[in-house]
């Protein structure tokens, strides 16, 4: 069986610890692989050879960091196929969305690309008497990334470019359930010509998250995950004197009014409900439909999701794939299972969902729930899988009112034609993501990523300008070059003059 390790110091590890986990093949049930889980001693031994090699890494050149991301760039187009093959062995998306995955990625790699204008600093001249002030960013240190499993390429590159360019150390702990796909990231990282150490990969469990976030190297920690473990990632981390960005879980709605133009806002909900089988942190888990739009939105959406063809990632007439377990596939069935009971009416129940020929694999259908309470456990609890529930409201305020009440808040989105109705939500709305006629409103890459409330803990924003300042420290420095002529002492307070 393939053993997968880490990678440490420029080249793989095997793994010592004793301890290991499975790695399966969602679309057929079977164990694929093993992967190490490291121990603290492990741990230790990546941030050891991450703070080797951070001197020499800060204090390089810009040029020089950016010509390793330039060739990184060029490796990851040409490996995209094998590593979306990858991605979709491990997680169970199908190859198309693990090509777009991967492209999100390598578009975050370009803005690590132009570091040179990103770190520019200031200059403030004649302040006081020859004298001027300049504030400058500097690297933070070791830093750490922990990811989620359902973005195996994308997240990690969310991460890892800007720290690398900004003259950090990185230390990557992927999910343990699809870990491939970062592996195989060091390597072309290595072949760019990235020096050893810069960055490292661990696997395992909670011994190494414990491990990163309490380790005294490390000095800033990025997640990406649910919301209670993104609240532990934060406490521990900022306990322990860290930096810390914790993404959280989200509950994304999308409010549909009446003047929509409905096929448009059908197309949207289908898509951005079971688009990668609904593992997403930006899927559109719950539509509000305001006032009579309801009935003819439903019926439009059922149309289009019972089209769905829903297969192994790696035949090309699939649209979705399996859930990454078969423990979450039965979690996620829960919650359609009993919704009747919670006074829901099940349009479509994907429940019973097999694929002849792969019969053990973790499949599961589309899921489509209306009038859904917002008592219920459909609506309360973030499924992380292809259910969509539909809420019924009388009102934009009252939409608003849902959304905004939710303890999520990450995005949103409203579908209208009415430019000042458009105008009102993006003000009203409490989510750090509002799409208007877009039902999934991640920024492009030279914007920040990130939500409100139980979906973000910490203070910055995930990549573009916010992720630079997360990665690095301000300093100010002010110079006087006297004058020949200047002498004295002056014991008085120094003023601007």
């Amino acid at each position: 069986m393939k053993h997968i390790g880490h990678w440490i110091g420029g080249k793989g590890a095997d793994g010592t610890s004793g301890r290991n986990g499975p790695v399966y093949n969602p679309a057929t049930g079977a164990q694929a692989a093993e992967v190490a889980f490291a121990s603290e001693g492990e741990v230790d031994q990546a941030v050891a050879a991450a703070k080797a090699a951070l001197a020499d890494w800060a204090s390089s050149s810009l040029a020089t960091r950016t010509a390793v991301l330039f060739r990184f760039r060029e490796l990851l187009n040409a490996h995209r196929d094998e590593i979306a093959s990858l991605i979709t062995a491990e997680h169970g998306k199908v190859h198309s969305d693990a090509l777009g995955e991967l492209a999100r990625g390598i578009e975050i790699v370009e803005v690590a690309c132009g570091i040179p204008q990103l770190l520019k600093g200031e200059l403030s001249t004649q302040v006081s008497s020859r004298i001027d002030v300049s504030a400058i960013r500097q690297p933070v240190g070791v830093v750490a990334g922990i990811t989620p499993f359902n973005f195996p390429a994308m997240v990690p590159m969310w991460m890892f470019p800007l720290a690398i360019a900004c003259g950090n150390t990185f230390v990557l702990k992927p999910s343990e359930k699809d870990p491939s796909p970062a592996l195989r990231i060091a390597e072309l990282l290595a072949e760019a010509g990235l020096p050893d150490g810069v960055f490292n990969v661990v696997n395992g469990d909670k011994t190494a998250v414990d491990r990163l976030l309490t380790h005294p190297d490390v000095k800033a920690v990025s997640f990406v995950g649910s919301t209670p473990i993104a609240q532990y990632v934060h406490a521990t981390g900022t306990q322990h004197g860290k930096r810390v960005q914790a993404l959280g879980g989200a509950k994304n709605h999308m409010l549909v009014l009446p003047d929509a133009d409905l096929d448009a806002a059908a197309d949207a909900a289908v898509s951005a409900a079971y688009g990668s089988a609904g593992e997403r942190c930006m899927a559109v888990s719950a539509v509000v439909a305001v006032g009579a739009t309801g009935d003819e939105l439903v019926e439009k959406i059922r149309e289009r999701a019972a089209k769905i063809r829903i297969g192994p990632g790696d035949d090309p007439a699939s649209e979705m794939g399996p859930l990454i377990t078969k423990q979450h596939r039965d979690k996620v069935a829960s919650y359609v299972e009993g919704a009747a009971a919670q006074g829901a009416e099940v349009v479509l129940d994907g429940t019973g969902f097999t694929v002849d020929g792969h019969a053990d694999g973790h499949w599961i259908g589309i899921s489509l729930l209306d009038k859904v309470d917002t008592g219920s456990d459909a609506y309360r609890d973030e499924i992380f899988g292809p259910v969509l529930v539909v809420v019924r409201t009388e009102s934009y305020d009252d939409g608003v009112r849902l959304i905004n009440e939710s303890p999520w808040g990450n995005g949103t989105a409203i579908f209208t034609r009415d430019g000042g109705a458009a105008r009102r939500f993006q003000l009203e709305a409490e989510a750090g993501m509002v799409g208007v006629n877009v039902p999934i409103p991640v920024p492009v890459g030279y914007h920040s990523f990130g939500g409100w409330k139980d979906s973000l803990f910490g203070d910055h924003h995930i990549y573009g300008e916010e992720g630079v300042r997360f990665y690095t420290r301000a300093k100010v420095v002010t110079t006087r070059w006297p004058d020949p002529s200047d002498s004295g002492v002056d014991l008085g307070f120094p003023t601007s003059r």
